[in-house]
């Protein structure tokens, strides 16, 4: 599985970031990809061109896709304001097929307002992730670096 942060790059500067988390203890399967309107990414666009990647984003075109089948999720990792903003102003991702997840549990994370109804935070999807490709122990691992986090 790979894991691609598209980064808003307010969140580089964010204390409440949980992508970072992920990138330092998860490095083999999260990387970052700082968004840009002016200039996407070209590995970025190659993953979508050639149909390898999904967007895990909820929308009315989201497809409930096996995501166990799917090699490379791209996650937007930023406020759910600035996600929507992102999405607006990336003709690539409007375009991108969408997946979403159905997490069993309510996101936990507390250190952000504004949080969506059913929308969970980076990390978090991450965990869902892992959960679904059967990487327990790197989910584990995230789960105990996130509680501690969410706790600040």
């Amino acid at each position: 599985m790979h894991i691609i942060l598209l980064t808003h790059e307010r969140e580089l500067h964010r204390k409440t970031n949980t992508g970072s988390i992920a990138l330092q203890l998860a490095s083999e399967l999260v990387e970052r990809i700082v968004w840009s309107r002016t200039a996407p990414s070209q590995h970025l666009l190659e993953q979508l061109a050639n149909q390898q990647a999904v967007l895990l984003y909820p929308s009315t075109e989201s497809t409930r896709v096996n995501i166990a089948d799917i090699e490379t999720v791209i996650i937007i990792d930023s406020t759910w304001q600035e996600a929507q903003k992102i999405v607006n102003k990336s003709p690539y991702l409007q375009c991108a097929p969408k997946a979403t997840l159905s997490p069993i549990q309510q996101s936990s994370f507390a250190l952000r307002r504004n949080q969506i109804a059913g929308g969970l935070c980076t990390i978090e999807c991450i965990i869902e992730l892992c959960n679904i490709k059967g990487l327990h122990d790197t989910a584990e691992k995230l789960i105990a670096a996130f509680e501690q986090h969410n706790q600040k």
